[in-house]
């Protein structure tokens, strides 16, 4: 188990990624609060919304400004370990109902019922915490809020998959935290990094089906999710 190693997808020596550490000074930080800075910045200044792919590197990832579940976690676990703090990634699938919303259409009919998923695990003051929660930034939240203002307990939908709509645990204070858990379905076992993940386990499409996710779905999806954030989705 290599927990700080560098990977082709894990790319923290990456320019732009060493910027980003010694400009946010995060080596000068306490450990725990390390993690919260780094898990703050890729939950709320990488916004939630679709790549063009999972296999991406955490360089394309921080140059996209976007991601989701598989994605993010691919470039908090790169700025993680640019920052000397191990970690590894958990691998599921999940019932692709969490994802109407914000998924829909032709997309929503074609996407696979399950779809791959997974949370960073970082180890930190002697403790595994599993951080799924980063996945959905402020302002997506705020919006869906609002879209939403009487959902108190179970929601599912829009990328969300909770028990408790009205008090979400999804801000590090030393605890796990969760956005999509209980739309899990399988667990995938734990990997040392997205590289092996990714190796493992795929996204059960076909080429016609992924072809047309990258050039018609995914930026539909993306105007769904920047809808539920300006307030405007219908």
């Amino acid at each position: 188990m290599d927990y700080l190693k560098e990977t082709q997808m894990l790319d923290y020596s990456n320019i732009k990624i060493q910027e980003l550490i010694n400009g946010r000074n995060w080596m000068n930080l306490a450990e725990i609060d390390r993690v919260k800075a780094i898990y703050d910045y890729v939950k709320d200044e990488i916004l939630f919304g679709y790549n063009i792919s999972d296999s991406i590197s955490a360089s394309e990832v921080l140059n996209d400004g976007i991601g989701q579940c598989n994605t993010k976690a691919t470039l908090f676990m790169a700025l993680l370990r640019g920052c000397s703090i191990p970690c590894r990634i958990h691998a599921f699938t999940i019932d692709k109902k969490l994802q109407k919303g914000a998924m829909s259409g032709i997309t929503y009919l074609l996407a696979p019922k399950n779809i791959l998923h997974s949370w960073v695990e970082v180890y930190c003051n002697e403790t595994w915490y599993e951080l799924e929660g980063l996945i959905l930034d402020r302002d997506y939240l705020k919006g869906l809020k609002e879209m939403f203002p009487s959902q108190q307990e179970e929601f599912i939908g829009f990328g969300v998959a909770v028990n408790d709509f009205s008090h979400l645990q999804v801000e590090f204070n030393r605890c796990n935290t969760y956005i999509q858990s209980k739309g899990i379905n399988q667990d995938l076992g734990v990997y040392d990094d997205p590289d092996s993940m990714l190796s493992n386990h795929q996204q059960k499409i076909s080429k016609f089906k992924e072809m047309l996710f990258i050039n018609i779905g995914r930026k539909a999806m993306n105007r769904n999710v920047k809808g539920v954030r300006s307030k405007l989705w219908k």
